[in-house]
């Protein structure tokens, strides 16, 4: 990979991986963190990194950062998370991207990603297999798994009304 290629893929890609980490971590500080890493270790491996496969390594590598995010904030715990009923009691009724994003936030990590890859950003199953590391089969059994349980959350009518 040259430098114009790599340039190219910032310009092509550094969005692309702001919205999949912002949709994930909800921070923006997060992941605009998430974004600067991945091109980061891109650049580390700009020798080794053909240009028609970097959208592919900086997903893949965006991924991993996010799953280490995740793992590293379970440890600590946010006062948010615990009083969901307070930041919605200012309003009557909360609005519908404030529910997906607190169903968003019930599933486990691994689901939430492919539901996002597949349903945000647009990717074939076959490109989130090997975005994830997952087999075909797993993607698309969490992929389902994930929408039934975004389904069940949104379809309780106390969440919308």
């Amino acid at each position: 990979m040259t430098v114009a290629d790599y340039n190219t893929a910032v310009d092509a890609h550094s969005d692309g991986i702001y919205r999949f980490a912002l949709k994930h971590l909800r921070d923006a500080d997060l992941a605009k963190d998430v974004v600067q890493e991945s091109f980061a270790r891109l650049w580390v491996k700009v020798e080794e990194v053909e240009a028609a496969k970097a959208k592919s390594y900086l997903f893949t590598t965006a991924h991993h950062i996010m799953v280490d995010e995740v793992r590293k904030g379970s440890r600590s715990t946010r006062m948010e998370d615990h009083h969901e009923d307070l930041q919605w009691s200012s309003q009557s009724q909360p609005d519908l991207q404030r529910v997906l994003e607190a169903g968003l936030a019930q599933l486990p990590q691994v689901q939430r990603s492919v539901v996002l890859l597949r349903d945000l950003e647009g990717y074939s199953y076959e490109e989130i297999a090997e975005l994830t590391g997952l087999n075909l089969t797993q993607v698309k059994v969490y992929i389902y798994r994930g929408r039934t349980a975004l389904k069940d959350y949104i379809g309780n009518l106390e969440l919308v009304l």
